[in-house]
């Protein structure tokens, strides 16, 4: 981290310009802006941030969060009177994580330094704040200027992601991806957020709902950005890193509802095929079908297996909050009992493995009705199956929950 020469911006809105010190009045609001080669825009932002700070008439700063800028940005940067922080690790969280642990004040105001947000928009997000937020979401569809979202973006990428983050998470924002939002630092800074790259938007607002902060939506807008080389963001790596995270965050919709459907529909296709063929409207379902059926069941549990290692691997590391209803759930399901179905499923599948040797004897180890024997050898395989891995996910489950067993402070259902 460099103290660069920052410009303080008094109540009264002068600016003066000073080697930047770690202060000792507390700060009631820094702007951080991550910036990687923005030296065509990144004067103007910091002016206009400045100016919007002196509007407010509080205490405040503006902070350069640089990811390695090779056009001259950090002595622009300096220049115009902000703190400029280095941040080696490459990426758009990176460089926020970074500014942001650098940040001295009690609020902090995040926006891209490519002169498209709307800096004098700080009042209504100081005032989110002020009135119990701990994040404000600026929601830029109320005033998007022509030419300022790519027709992607705006309505196909940016809608469908954050519908998919209301819809997981239950989360009132209409704008996940919105680069201009305010926070209480030592909220955000609860949450230890991870993620380096643009999915780094997503994560604060997914980790922030799930921590129970309280989150509103600022009416903002944004305009055509001022430089005039292509934009960091690339719309299809960018979207589907967004995706993959609220994906990863939600094993409920990841893996345990697509598993559910799978697995009972498997199931329910099976029984209706065990007894013997069907025909439905002039097509023949048999056996073939009923290999589709139980493949299709055996899919659905195992994802349902993985939803389970996935959520309760997320609490333990603290990517999830722990949660009563996977506590209750643990009272229930053990080792034990894990383990008394496994065996059940064994007995069932040996002994319709033991069944099919004796049709086969009894016909005198000669040719079998195949369509009649499958129907006895592929549930049973099916049982066996299920029951060696049900065993050993009881032993793998029992291991992950040891510590949610122990108990966890951090309690909030998801």
């Amino acid at each position: 981290m460099n103290g660069a020469p920052s410009q303080g911006v008094s109540a009264l809105g002068r600016a003066e310009r000073s080697e930047w010190v770690p202060t000792t009045t507390p700060l009631t609001v820094t702007i951080v802006m991550p910036c990687l080669n923005e030296a065509e825009t990144l004067a103007t932002c910091i002016r206009k941030a400045l100016a919007a700070i002196g509007e407010v008439g509080c205490s405040g700063e503006v902070l350069v969060a640089d990811n390695g800028s090779t056009d001259g940005s950090q002595q622009i940067a300096v220049e115009e009177g902000a703190r400029v922080v280095d941040v080696p690790v490459r990426g758009y969280g990176a460089a926020l994580m970074a500014g942001i642990a650098a940040v001295q004040s009690k609020y902090v105001l995040m926006a891209d330094a490519d002169d498209s947000y709307n800096f004098f928009d700080l009042p209504k997000f100081i005032a989110s704040l002020d009135a119990g937020a701990d994040l404000a979401m600026g929601n830029r569809f109320y005033d998007i200027a022509p030419g300022a979202m790519p027709f992607l973006h705006r309505y196909l990428g940016n809608p469908v992601l954050s519908m998919i983050g209301r819809v997981f998470f239950h989360i009132p924002v209409r704008d996940f991806h919105c680069g201009i939002r305010a926070f209480r630092r030592s909220a955000i800074m609860s949450l230890d957020l991870r993620t380096t790259g643009m999915e780094f938007a997503s994560e604060m607002v997914v980790r922030a709902s799930l921590a129970g902060l309280r989150l509103s939506e600022v009416p903002t807008s944004l305009k055509p950005d001022g430089r005039s080389r292509a934009p960091h963001l690339k719309t299809w790596r960018d979207g589907w890193r967004h995706l993959r995270f609220l994906l990863i965050y939600s094993p409920r919709w990841l893996f345990l509802y697509p598993g559910v459907f799978a697995a009972v529909l498997g199931f329910a296709i099976s029984a209706w095929l065990l007894p013997g063929p069907r025909n439905v409207g002039g097509l023949r379902f048999d056996v073939d079908t009923l290999v589709y059926a139980l493949g299709l069941m055996i899919i659905g549990i195992h994802s349902m297996a993985f939803a389970a290692c996935g959520k309760i691997y997320a609490m333990t590391s603290g990517l999830l909050p722990t949660d009563e209803r996977t506590r209750r759930i643990f009272k229930y399901i053990n080792l034990e009992r894990g383990l008394i179905v496994s065996a059940f499923l064994l007995v069932i599948g040996f002994g319709a493995a033991f069944l099919s040797v004796a049709v086969w004897f009894k016909a005198s180890l000669g040719d079998l009705n195949p369509d009649a024997i499958l129907r006895i050898t592929l549930p049973s395989v099916v049982a066996i199956i299920l029951g060696f891995e049900l065993a050993m996910l009881s032993f793998f489950l029992s291991l992950l929950g040891m510590p949610i067993r122990a108990g966890f402070t951090n309690t909030r259902t998801t």
